[in-house]
């Protein structure tokens, strides 16, 4: 199951949220690297997770840091992993 690459945007909608997104330290890209589907844009060497039932599991999505305040890692990602036999779920974290 290879999902179609779907850009994420980030649409704050409180004044504190407004306040969370974004840097001022990181340039471009970080922080818009957000999508559903595609391929892994990893930071690291890839780290496919293994399902429980033995089946090949699936990229689903990436999730960048967010902003200064909420930055995972060293500017990191999490890649969100499925399986479409047992619709079992794993996460990758990965960072500079």
């Amino acid at each position: 199951m290879k999902i179609p690459p779907v850009p994420l945007v980030p649409s704050p909608e409180t004044p504190e949220a407004k306040a969370a997104v974004g840097f001022q330290w990181a340039g471009e890209p970080i922080g818009r690297r957000h999508r559903i589907g595609g391929d892994p844009e990893w930071i690291q060497s890839p780290e496919v997770p293994s399902c429980s039932c033995g089946k090949h599991m699936s990229f689903y999505a990436q999730l960048d840091s967010l902003g200064d305040a909420h930055v995972l890692g060293d500017c990191g990602m999490i890649y969100v992993f499925v399986c479409s036999e047992c619709l079992e779920t794993k996460s990758v974290l990965q960072s500079y």
